[in-house]
């Protein structure tokens, strides 16, 4: 029973943010990654949101974790014992995401040294065009945020990183046999929009109910 009250708590002040918000339940589960059917779920108190998301939720209506958890029919008071659990759950949540944004940023720096390494080595040996290395390392850059962000189960970015691969690398490739053959080979980027329109249909087609969470409540 608490369980369910929880749940009712959470969906019925989902449902008053989102509407204070001006936003539809499928405005907020694009601006999410979810579908409009798991919106509605939260909103009807049949599932909750996981905690990262709840996180995602105060974030997008600038309010707290506490206000989503609190009883929407009811003065504000002293928070009980689950309330105090999801707060100290939702902390340890927010210290593994900040950990995780430490290893994007030092994936991301590695990879530019690298590009940055390549760079003077190939400058000190007088050779021309040394800073192609930084063209290459956009869509590199990418391929190891898109890697990481998956292996922890977190595709929202993945769409615009599986963009930035295609894209980043035609233009790596153009700039390549510009620079080196004096071929305008501008007809390799009419191989990025079926990528592109490939890459929109498949999340399309696989956008994220988010089943585990269904499954969990």
């Amino acid at each position: 029973m608490e369980l369910d009250n929880l749940k009712y708590r959470i969906g019925a002040n989902i449902a008053a943010q989102r509407k204070r918000a001006g936003l539809t339940q499928a405005g907020l589960a694009e601006k999410l990654n979810y579908s409009d059917k798991a919106v509605s779920k939260w909103e009807r108190g049949e599932s909750m949101p996981d905690v990262l998301t709840l996180m995602q939720l105060a974030e997008q209506f600038e309010i707290t974790v506490n206000d989503l958890l609190d009883d929407p029919n009811e003065l504000p008071g002293n928070p009980g014992k689950l309330e105090k659990a999801m707060s100290q759950v939702s902390e340890k949540a927010l210290k593994r995401k900040a950990n995780k944004n430490v290893i994007l940023g030092l994936s991301t720096t590695l990879v530019w040294f690298v590009a940055l390494l390549i760079f003077v080595a190939i400058s000190s040996f007088n050779l021309p065009y040394s800073w192609i290395s930084f063209f290459y390392a956009v869509p590199i850059n990418a391929i190891v945020l898109l890697s990481l962000r998956s292996a922890w189960r977190d595709f929202r970015w993945n769409r615009v990183l599986i963009s930035l691969i295609i894209w980043g690398f035609l233009l790596s490739i153009y700039v390549t046999l510009l620079v080196f053959l004096r071929f305008n080979m501008w007809k390799l980027f009419l191989l990025g929009i079926p990528g592109e329109i490939a890459t929109t249909l498949w999340f399309r087609l696989f956008r994220p109910e988010k089943e585990s969470d269904d499954a969990a409540h």
